[in-house]
Parts: structure tokens; sequence; C-alpha cells
């Protein structure tokens, strides 16, 4: 019951409360029905035992009258009921006796009593106020069924706009920025929830935006003093100061890269461009970037096609290549297959879970050098291009898989 939607438990709910109220009303009726076909059945026997056993021929009109008003019944002219029965009646009781027969009818409108007796008869009609229960029950259960379903169509009004709530706050999960958000008119539960929506999303677009305006500032004010560094460190005469020097402007223009890819990969509306690629291409791309002597390199696949985006997946497996390099002893191992991907360094295995190392500006105690955003670059491209990031230790060897 918990999984079930608000709206699929009330159309549950509807759905069983009104087919339980139509089962009651059904039941209620049939039951009615025949607790009065029997009541009548009994009338009637006591009007043919009373009419066989005590009128006799020529009975006064004193206890004629005495007999319709016990029975509350009254003479009616045969000539005037014997067309009425004959075209809609129908017999519903015959009693015998030796002294006569008595035959009941019925027709749409009226019950008639017919009484022979040793040449003598007599047509009554009954004239007991009709009995209105089978209608009063048909017109309760129909009014409580129509104000069932009015409530039904009210509650389920009431709810719809949780409904076009749900989709423009997926559309902001989807990477929408601008959302049209309902019922911010409405002061109920759901207009509020709708108004604290509604701050939140305008609030999230603007630290978004100082956030993006903030990287962007920061990289392009951070560039210009850095290629001016880069140049005067040429005229610096110490071969050893200018090598430092040299390798720390270079480390700071990585991080800028870095920075920019972990902007562009991360933005909520970004889409990969999924291509069909040979992995020798994403792994020449990959070798393009890393800028290494391929003597580090030890690489073992055959080539097969990928549907990915090159340039994305290229970033991935280059920072990994390049952590095996920096923190496997100079050299990293590459094999390639049609399900995964591996890139094995020697080295202890890492002192915490994946998930550690994967959080931006993360490093184990030991490292000497780099900012902690290469595994979560590569963790957050692999997730753009639903793949999966696996992490093994054996044999000495630390294994990054790329499950595809």
């Amino acid at each position: 019951m918990k999984n079930l939607s608000v709206t699929t438990f009330i159309h549950i709910l509807f759905s069983l409360a009104i087919s339980a109220l139509i089962a009651t009303t059904i039941v209620f009726v049939s039951w009615d029905n025949a607790s009065n076909r029997i009541k009548e059945i009994n009338h009637y026997k006591l009007i043919a035992d009373a009419f066989l056993s005590k009128v006799q021929l020529n009975p006064s009109k004193e206890k004629l009258q005495k007999l319709y008003q016990d029975f509350s019944v009254k003479p009616i002219s045969k000539e005037k009921t014997k067309q009425e029965i004959t075209k809609s009646g129908k017999t519903i009781f015959t009693g015998k006796s030796v002294f006569g027969q008595v035959r009941v009818f019925q027709t749409p409108t009226n019950h008639y009593i017919y009484v022979q007796r040793l040449g003598y008869n007599i047509m009554l009609q009954d004239a007991r106020a009709k009995n209105y229960t089978f209608h009063m029950v048909i017109s309760i259960g129909m009014i409580l069924i129509a104000l069932l379903l009015a409530l039904y169509i009210a509650i389920l009004k009431k709810l719809y706009p949780l409904k076009k709530l749900h989709l423009e706050i997926e559309k902001f999960a989807n990477g929408e920025v601008n959302i049209d958000m309902p019922c911010l008119d409405n002061d109920d539960e759901i207009g509020k929830i709708a108004k604290s929506f509604d701050h939140a999303i305008k609030h999230i677009n603007q630290l978004t935006s100082s956030k993006n305006l903030f990287m962007r500032n920061i990289m392009h004010e951070l560039k210009t003093p850095i290629t001016k560094g880069r140049i005067i460190v040429e005229s610096i005469d110490d071969d050893m100061i200018k090598g430092i020097l040299i390798r720390a402007f270079n480390r700071m223009n990585e991080l800028i890269s870095e920075l920019a890819q972990v902007e562009r990969v991360t933005a909520r509306n970004f889409e990969p461009v999924l291509e069909y690629n040979k992995i020798s291409e994403i792994l020449d791309k990959s070798k393009e970037m890393l800028m290494v002597d391929e003597s580090k390199l030890s690489i073992e696949y055959s080539d097969f096609k990928i549907k990915t985006d090159i340039k994305l997946l290229s970033l991935a497996i280059k920072n990994l290549l390049d952590n095996g390099i920096k923190y496997g002893g100079g050299k990293v191992e590459f094999y390639a297959s049609s399900k995964s991907i591996e890139i094995v360094s020697i080295g202890k295995e890492l002192e915490e879970p994946l998930e550690y190392y994967i959080e931006p500006f993360s490093q184990d105690q030991k490292r000497k050098s780099g900012f902690g955003l290469g595994l979560y670059i590569v963790y957050s491209i692999l997730n753009k291009l639903n793949y999966k990031l696996e992490y093994k230790h054996n044999n000495n060897k630390n294994i990054f898989e790329i499950i595809l």
C-alpha cells in the first residue's frame, strides 16, 4: 500500500466504497422484496380465511363493511377490473377450501382479491397504503452514490495541480531552468508547496549563475598572470629554478583546464554527443592529451567500435592513465574489450573506498602532486555516458575498470 500513488489509492478507495454501497442496496432491496412478498401472502391468506369462513350467503352490509375495514379492502365492480386484469394482470395467490376459493391478481397499479363462495362472489381492491420502502432505498442509494462520485471528482480535481507540479519539478531535475510553476496563487497546502519549490528553484538558479560567473571569471583572471609568468620564466638562467617554475605553471594550467571540464561535464543541461568510434581512435586521442613517452604505456586490446562521446571518454581514459603513471612507478597498462576497459598500475591498495576519491579535491595523504580532480572528472564523465567505474587490487596492482 505504501508504494501506491495517492491518485491510485483514491481510485481504489472510492471504487470499493461505491461497489460496497451498490451491493448493500441490492441486498437490502432483495431482502425487502422477499419480506414484503411473505407479508402479502400471509395477509391474503387471512383475507381468504375470513371471507370464505365467515361470509355467508347474502351477508349483511354491516358485516361486510366491518371486514372491509379490518383487512383494508374495498369492493369494486368486476366489469371495471376484468379488462385491466386480462390485459396486464397476473395471479399471485390462490386459496381454496370447502367453502369456496380466493384468487389474488396483481396489476402494475393495484392488487385485486376475487372471492367465490357458493354462488356468491365479490371483487375487492387492496386499499392499503402503498409501500414506498423500495423507492426510498433506491433513491437514498442513488443520492449516496452521486455524493460519493461528486466527492471523488472534487478530490481528484483538488489533487490535479500536484501532477502539474510534479511534471515541472521533473523538468527542472532534467536541466530546464525556466519552468512555469503552477498553483502559485493558491492558498492551500499545494499552493504553499508550489511557492516553496518556486523560491528554491529561483535560489538554485541564482547560485548556479553565480557559480558559473565565478568559475569563468577566475579562470579568465588566472590565465593572464600564468601566461605572463610562463613567458618571464623563459628568461631565467638557472635551469633548476626554471624547471621548477615551468612545472608549477604547467600544473596551474592543468588545474584550470580540469576546472573547465568539471564545469562543462557537471552542467545539468549538458548532453554527450554519441557516435560510433573505434577504441584505437579513442586511445590515440587520450595519448595526445596525455603527452607522455609511449614507453610508459603497455597497451593490449583488439580493436572494436563503441557508441560514445569520443572527447569525454578520451578525457576519462587520459586521467586514469595519468594517475597510473604518477602513482604507479611511472608505468601503466591498458587493456580493452567490448565489455570493459582496464587501467592497471603497480601500487599499494587505496586506503579509502573508491567513493572517497571521486569527491572533488580529495587525494591520498602520500600524494605529492595533483589537485584531486582527476577521478572526480572520470566519475562525472562515466556517469554522463552511463558507464560504471570499479576498483580492485590484485597482485600489488591497482586496477581501475570502466564497465561499458
